[in-house]
């Protein structure tokens, strides 16, 4: 049976964050009735830590506050140290989780950053090269652009060896048809006929990443 001091307490502190009832009180918080019940009976001693936090959050008062309020026996000052023990363990587990967050954006940040620079070194040659080449051409419509392909194509093959990535097959390429590793662009074909290599696909190891698309020989 409710307690009728505590239970005028549990509600005057509910009214003055705007909760009108337990039932409120229980959905605002997360803490079933039965919890809000032994509260009211001055049974805080038997209620979770966690459970007591989530109501001081929402009624606004601290952990000690709502301890002492609804304890059914005055408390020791050895309790009241034992207490204040809890409170700042708490506080510093808290303290603790928030500076390991912030550790954890910070390593990401730089793994971030390490990624970035090595893959821009693998890319370098492209970055200096291609621009300048890329505006001869425009100048120079007679430069054949078979020329600057080696720009493009050994900076990308710098990056994929270094990345673990392999291609499927070369594009041209005649090979037997295979559902999981090529995707038919038209046409029906059974695994293992021969179909011709249009768009590269590539693996990562031994994980797909995207496959080959191939098309029937007698396509064209």
């Amino acid at each position: 049976m409710a307690n009728l001091d505590f239970t005028q307490k549990l509600q005057d502190l509910s009214q003055k964050v705007g909760i009108t009832s337990f039932k409120a009180l229980s959905k605002a918080t997360g803490v079933s009735e039965r919890q809000i019940l032994r509260l009211r009976r001055g049974e805080v001693e038997q209620i979770r830590v966690d459970v007591l936090l989530k109501l001081a959050s929402v009624l606004r008062v601290s952990l000690n506050e709502l301890v002492t309020a609804f304890s059914s026996q005055e408390l020791s000052q050895a309790d009241q140290v034992s207490t204040q023990q809890m409170l700042q363990e708490i506080a510093d587990l808290k303290t603790e989780y928030q500076r390991s967050q912030l550790q954890i954006q910070q390593q990401r940040e730089l793994l971030l950053q390490e990624f970035q620079q090595s893959s821009l070194q693998l890319l370098e040659s492209l970055l200096l090269q291609f621009p300048a080449a890329a505006q001869k051409a425009r100048e120079n419509p007679q430069l054949e652009a078979v020329k600057i392909l080696p720009l493009i194509e050994n900076s990308l093959k710098k990056l994929l060896q270094a990345w673990g990535i392999e291609a499927i097959a070369p594009i041209g390429a005649e090979i037997p048809y295979d559902p999981h590793l090529h995707q038919l662009m038209a046409g029906t074909v059974q695994p293992g006929e021969l179909v011709k290599v249009r768009y590269s696909g590539y693996l990562q190891g031994e994980k797909l990443l995207y496959r080959a698309k191939v098309s029937l020989i007698d396509s064209g």
